[in-house]
């Protein structure tokens, strides 16, 4: 169940009665690797394998899918077993809905290497791909949504928050062959350096969303490659890093 019903009082002017809101749900779902916790994840409850692929990759734990080598699901808790890497001891992140925990080594080198080219009008045509029910009936999700190069919709993901949609487009694309190096995602969010980051953990070019980037973001962008794009309307867009990304015509 992604939603719950709730009475509220909502006061209007001189009036007060009270109203029935839909509400979306979130529930604590614990990741385990190599039989260590590593995140308390508050997510919607769907998609979980998705989310714990692209989580993996996203924040760096693995290159690709075929370094986890065991999966399993108890409920609310996710024991994944990957290739070894270091410092996995080290790592314990809590993560909530509303905010993520930047894993940012300074030396980290990540740079994207993917030579596809994006026009402007099939991003600006994909805006209407954020929308969903769930979001119209709580006001309370994000969505995240793989596009290709002609602004058609690969996957999409709901989530409560804003990481874990992310995660799960990414998870999706790699459990099933997706070369994410020739699409884009757009996101419903604002664009944090978690939030490129992880895009440019897995090889995604382009980086769209219909909100603000913050300053983070968009050093992230410009030192890993990201065109990143913003205030994305159903005619105008912003560029903050490597335009060369972009086709010049339409």
């Amino acid at each position: 169940m992604y939603t719950k019903n709730y009475t509220a009082i909502e006061h209007n002017g001189n009036t007060v009665h009270e109203k029935i809101y839909t509400v979306a749900v979130e529930g604590t779902i614990e990741l385990f690797v190599n039989k260590l916790p590593i995140a308390s994840i508050l997510a919607t409850p769907e998609m979980l394998k998705e989310l714990a692929i692209g989580y993996l990759i996203c924040e760096g734990l693995v290159k690709n899918a075929e370094h986890i080598t065991d999966f399993k699901i108890d409920e609310k808790r996710i024991y994944v077993t990957i290739d070894e890497t270091e410092h996995l001891e080290l790592w314990r992140e809590l993560r909530s809905s509303g905010c993520v925990g930047v894993k940012w080594d300074e030396n980290e080198s990540i740079f994207i290497t993917s030579g596809t080219r994006f026009s402007v009008y099939p991003i600006c045509k994909s805006l209407g791909f954020l929308e969903s029910e769930i979001y119209k009936e709580t006001h309370g999700t994000h969505a995240a949504c793989l596009m290709n190069t002609e602004g058609d919709c690969v996957t999409k993901a709901i989530d409560v928050g804003r990481h874990n949609a992310f995660d799960k487009v990414v998870g999706y694309a790699y459990l099933n062959g997706i070369d994410v190096s020739e699409h884009f995602i757009f996101s419903s969010g604002r664009q944090s350096a978690g939030m490129v980051l992880k895009a440019a953990r897995a090889g995604i070019p382009l980086v769209a969303s219909k909100t603000a980037p913050l300053n983070s973001g968009i050093d992230a962008a410009q030192r890993t490659g990201v065109c990143l794009v913003c205030f994305v309307s159903h005619n105008k867009i912003t560029v903050f890093s490597h335009p060369e990304r972009l086709l010049c015509r339409q």
